[in-house]
C-alpha cells in the first residue's frame, strides 16, 4: 500500500487523479471499468479527471462505471439518490454515458427483490471484466462504501443497515435526519478487493482517526477500510489534516520520494 500525503485538498485531488489515470492506462483496455464513490471526498478528484477529459489526456466515452452503493427506498429521480448524484456530478463532466453507469438497485419493495438485485450487480461487474480502478472515500467510523463496522471482510454486494453515525453524517444532504434512508445496497468488502487498483482519498481532521485505523491499525471488521492493507495495489492520498494521526508518516514520505 502506498500512502501519499499532500499539503491541501486541492493537491490531494490532483495527485489522486494521476493515480487513477495511470491505473486506467495500465489496464490497457479500450473500454475500461471505473468504480465510482459518492460523497464529498472524491469531488475534487472527479473535477481533476474532468479537466483531463477536456484536455484530451483521458477518454472515458467508452468506459463503464460501477457505483459503490445506493440508498434503499428513495423514489426514482430523487436528487440525493446516488444514481442522480453520479449522473449530475460525474458522468456528464467525464463524458461517461448514462447507459454505461451501473448503480445497485435500491428500489425493490421487498427484501428478496433487493437481494436478487445485489446478486445481479455482482454478475454485471464480472461480465464487464472486473473493475480496473476503484475510487474510494472513508467514513468517519471507518466505513468503506456503506460497509459499516462489523461487516465481513469477504462480503459481497448486499443489503445493509446504515449506522446512526452514518445517517447523521449524511443528514446534511437531506432536509433532516428523518429523511435519510435507514438501509442501502452496497458492494461488499470482498467485491471492492476484487478491483485491480484501489484509490482512497481523504481530507480534513474529521477523517484522521479513521484513516489511522484503516492504514495502521489491525485488519479488522471493526474498521472496514482496513481491507486496503490486504490489497496489492492500493494508494491512499491524504491531506495533512487527514494524515495527522499516522505514526509512520516519516516512512511514507521517504517512500514517496522514491529511490
Amino acid at each position: 500500500m502506498e500512502v501519499l500525503v499532500l499539503p491541501t485538498p486541492a493537491d490531494v485531488a490532483r495527485r489522486a487523479a494521476e493515480v487513477v489515470i495511470d491505473g486506467l492506462a495500465a489496464a490497457r483496455r479500450t473500454a475500461p471499468v471505473i468504480g465510482l464513490a459518492t460523497g464529498s471526498s472524491p469531488l475534487g478528484l472527479y473535477a481533476e479527471l474532468a479537466k483531463a477529459v477536456r484536455s484530451g489526456r483521458l477518454d472515458l466515452s467508452g468506459a463503464t462505471g460501477f457505483a459503490l452503493d445506493e440508498y434503499v427506498g428513495l423514489p426514482a429521480g430523487h436528487p440525493q439518490s446516488y444514481r442522480a448524484v453520479l449522473l449530475r456530478e460525474v458522468c456528464e463532466p467525464l463524458g461517461l454515458t448514462s447507459e454505461r453507469l451501473h448503480v445497485p438497485d435500491g428500489s425493490g419493495p421487498e427484501e428478496d427483490e433487493l437481494v436478487s438485485g445485489a446478486t445481479e450487480y455482482e454478475r454485471l461487474i464480472r461480465d464487464a471484466g472486473g473493475v480496473d480502478v476503484q475510487i474510494l472515500g472513508i467514513g468517519a467510523n471507518g466505513h468503506l462504501g456503506f460497509n459499516e463496522p462489523g461487516s465481513a471482510l469477504s462480503s459481497r454486494t448486499r443489503v445493509k443497515r446504515l449506522s446512526d453515525r452514518t445517517r447523521h453524517d449524511n443528514a446534511r444532504f437531506f432536509t433532516g435526519i428523518d429523511d435519510v434512508p435507514t438501509h442501502c445496497v452496497t458492494q461488499g468488502l470482498g467485491t471492492v478487493l476484487d478491483a485491480r487498483r484501489l484509490v482512497l482519498v481523504a481530507s480534513g481532521p474529521a477523517k484522521a482517526e479513521a484513516v489511522a485505523a484503516a492504514l495502521e491499525g489491525p485488519l479488522s471488521a471493526s474498521c472496514p477500510a482496513s481491507v486496503l492493507q490486504w490489497h496489492a495495489d492500493a494508494t491512499a492520498v491524504l491531506d495533512e489534516a487527514a494524515a495527522s494521526r499516522l505514526r509512520n508518516r516519516q516512512y511514507y514520505d521517504a517512500s514517496a520520494a522514491g529511490l
